[in-house]
This record gives structure tokens, sequence and C-alpha cells, in this order.
């Protein structure tokens, strides 16, 4: 019966999958800032995180995994992205007896002032112009059964360039099935399903020249830029984790996820995780195996555990992620759990 349940919310998710991924859509979808993964620990692990569960960051990755959190949790995580853009993100899982738990995460993406060049002035032309996204999310889980968690999250969005602004909402839905008690998990999650989105604002407005080759009439006719609407980066993934238990002190975690986004080709990431007293961690991973024209793709990071008074659980975890000709990633998450 658990089975059934599992194979039938699996069937729902994957019903929109034909038809929004139809053909390949690389380079046409908004809000790209909510493809990058918030927590140090699922980036060392190749971004393998759709079975994963335990910290309230795992949210991101599948929010079915809030209902196998059985205590409070909150993460801050702090990303040195590429080009020198920062990224910053915030997460706190709250279980409530007898409801579920409910968990409120906060995104923030600033590239930084950049100058404003053109074709005229290609050294710039005295402004400076920076990118911000935003977005905040609500989700919420609950266990179906002993062994299946169902969950969802609703995420507001905002990107701004210069003068220039979109918003939008993105929802995620996901399930987990743990085969057996500390064995094979399961999970699949569909990620940023939502409506189509175009920019506005002033940078829209122009002088429009309606006869550039006719002299004497009005060359400076005020006049707007339609802006086209774009999609979500919508994605299912799938993805399964297998404990193997050397001792009391001593764990591996392998960890395995496949994508199938609708702006990009598919591709799978791998991760391993070697736990020591469950105080120490390191891991390793690749991710996006298969995917074309890809750069980089190893990962690497390690984390620490300890328990302090008061029935407090402190967690540092760090990730480094090659990403080839576009350098390399830093992430550092904080994690504390009462």
């Amino acid at each position: 019966m658990k089975r059934s349940i599992f194979i039938m919310i699996v069937f729902v998710l994957l019903a929109p999958v034909s038809i929004l991924f139809a053909q390949s859509k690389a380079g046409t979808t908004i809000a790209q800032f909510l493809k990058i993964e918030p927590s140090a620990r699922a980036a060392a692990l190749g971004n393998a995180g759709t079975s994963l569960y335990g910290e309230a960051a795992s949210l991101y990755y599948n929010p079915a995994s809030l209902g196998r959190l059985d205590k409070i949790d909150a993460q801050f995580t702090y990303n040195k992205w590429l080009a020198d853009i920062n990224y910053n993100y915030a997460v706190v899982g709250v279980p409530l007896q007898g409801i579920g738990t409910l968990a409120l995460q906060i995104t923030s993406l600033n590239s930084g002032e950049m100058d404003v060049r053109t074709v005229e002035q290609p050294l710039g032309t005295g402004e400076r112009f920076s990118v911000t996204n935003f977005a905040l999310g609500l989700g919420y889980g609950m266990m179906l059964t002993d062994r299946v968690s169902v969950g969802l999250q609703m995420t507001y969005f905002q990107e701004s360039i210069w003068h220039s602004s979109l918003t939008g909402f993105a929802l995620n839905i996901g399930v987990q099935y743990q085969v057996e008690v500390d064995g094979l998990t399961i999970g699949a999650a569909l990620m940023n399903f939502g409506p189509r989105a175009k920019y506005e604002g002033r940078d829209a407005y122009v002088n429009f020249d309606f006869d550039p080759k006719k002299y004497g009439d009005n060359d400076q006719l005020p006049a707007q830029l339609r802006m086209d609407e774009w999609g979500l980066p919508t994605a299912f993934r799938v993805g399964m984790s297998y404990p193997v238990r050397f001792s009391k002190d001593y764990k591996l975690i392998l960890t395995a996820d496949a994508f199938h986004p609708n702006d990009n080709k598919e591709s799978i990431s791998l991760g391993g995780e070697f736990q020591l007293l469950d105080i120490f961690y390191v891991r390793g991973g690749y991710r996006n195996l298969f995917l074309e024209d890809l750069e980089g793709g190893a990962v690497l990071g390690g984390g620490v555990k300890a328990s302090i008074s008061g029935g407090y659980v402190i967690r540092f975890d760090y990730a480094w992620a090659d990403y080839g000709r576009l350098d390399q990633a830093h992430r550092f998450t904080f994690g504390i759990g009462f």
C-alpha cells in the first residue's frame, strides 16, 4: 500500500513533464538564481539532495524532507558565487505536533556595482548599475505514512537589473519514500513550476524616430519597448540515498540524483559522505554528469557537528565546487538545531 501511494504521487509529479520539456530551451528562462543550491552539505555531494533529510535546507531540494524534520532547525549560508557575486540564504523549519513542519526561507543575490557600457562608449558612460535578486519561500511538509512524506513550497521572487524588474511565483512539490528504516530512501520533486513573467521599468522608455531618413519631423517621439514573457527554470529531479554502516562510529552515505530541466539537457549527480563519530564529515561528488558543455563538475567539502548544553546542536559545513573556466565557488553553512 505504501509503495502504491509513492508510485501514484510520482506519477502525478511526472504528468506535466512531457509537456513542459518537449524541446530544449537553453538560456530562455528567468530567475536563474533559483537554481543556485544553498546547502554546503548537499553541494559537496554533487547537489544530489532529493532524497536527503535532517536539515532545514533540505527544503530546497525536496519540500517533502520537512516531514522528517523532528526538531527546530535554522541554517545560514554564505556563497562566494561566480564573478564575485554574493549569494546569501537563510531558512528555519519548525515542526508542529500533529500538523507537520512549516519552514520559511529567504534568498538574496547581489552582483555589486558595475560600469554601464554601450557600443558608443565601451569604456563606460560614467553610470553604475547592479543586479539584485530576492526570494521569499514558505514550505510545508508532513508524514503521510510512517515511511512516506510529502511537501510543497511557494516562493515569491523578484529580479532587478538597473531600473527594470520582474516579480513572480514558483511552486515546488515533492515526495520521499523510505524503503526501509536506516536503509534506502527515494525522493522526487518538481521544482520552480509557475506562470511566465516579464521585465518592466523605465529602461523600456525610449525616444523613437519613426523615419530616420526624413528630416524636419519629430525624432524624439516618446515610446516604450514591449517586453516578452519568459518561463521559469522548471525541473524534475529524482534521487536515492543509501547508508552503509561499518560500525557504530563509522557510516558512509551514498546519494545520486537525476535531473530533467526545461532549459538544459538531462544530467546525473553523484556524491558520498563519510561520517566519523557523528561529529566529523568528509564529502565529495560530481555534479551534472553527461551534461553537454559542462564547466567543471568536481565538488569537495566537509563539516563538523557539536552538541552543547541545553540540547542545542550546532553544525558547520563547507563546500568547494569547480566550474572550469568560470573558476570556483565556496559555500559556508552554519546550522543550529534545538
